[in-house]
């Protein structure tokens, strides 16, 4: 009963966040990381505290909600995120930046790719770490998904998450989605976007 009422509280069902493995850290830890560790497996894993992942997207949603679709970026330099972006910037509109980060794109006016966001999101802040460093260099704010290996250093708002398995970002992507649209009252209920959770847990 009491996993019942605690699933009901979450954004997702919990054993959607289970099966996506979106609690499964790394064996290295951080001491930026520590206060979202909940146990570390006999196998040397750490486990990040599910209700602390779903507590932080919500805090993430509410934040990107305060932002027209065409001033959110996100950037993703690894390919396991691709999928899960691409299908993120389809459901809300926002702009996307996938493998290589090229440089100035967000600090250059006379670069023909210059992108004035208002704020990014980052898949992993090490590989997309030059995104991070121009976004700080001209004021836009910058969400991050870490895993238990990840370092915060410039991070506005850190989220905890297996940041590295597709369908742990495709399931992150989906709810950071629904609950972007929820919250500019584009939609009224999960029920309008359930259907594209398949695409998003797509292997």
């Amino acid at each position: 009963m009491a996993e019942d009422k605690e699933s009901e509280s979450l954004l997702v069902d919990l054993d959607n966040y289970l099966k996506a493995g979106i609690h499964i850290g790394t064996k290295f830890r951080t001491k930026y990381m520590a206060p979202f560790i909940y146990k570390v497996r006999s196998d040397g894993l750490a486990v990040l505290n599910v209700q602390g992942i779903d507590k932080r997207l919500g805090v993430a949603a509410n934040m990107l909600s305060q932002y027209e679709p065409d001033g959110i970026m996100v950037v993703c330099r690894r390919e396991n995120g691709w999928d899960a972006v691409k299908l993120f910037s389809e459901m809300i509109g926002c702009r996307y930046l996938i493998g290589r980060y090229p440089p100035g794109i967000l600090t250059n006016p006379r670069l023909d790719s210059f992108t004035e966001a208002k704020v990014i999101v980052v898949v992993d802040p090490w590989p997309d770490r030059n995104a991070v460093r121009d976004a700080v260099s001209v004021g836009v704010p910058v969400i991050g998904l870490c895993d238990t290996n990840n370092e915060s250093n410039y991070l506005d708002l850190v989220v905890p998450c297996n940041n590295k398995g597709k369908k742990s970002l495709g399931l992150i992507f989906w709810v950071l989605g629904k609950e972007y649209l929820k919250k500019r009252k584009l939609i009224k209920s999960d029920e309008e976007v359930k259907d594209r959770l398949e695409l998003f847990l797509k292997e």
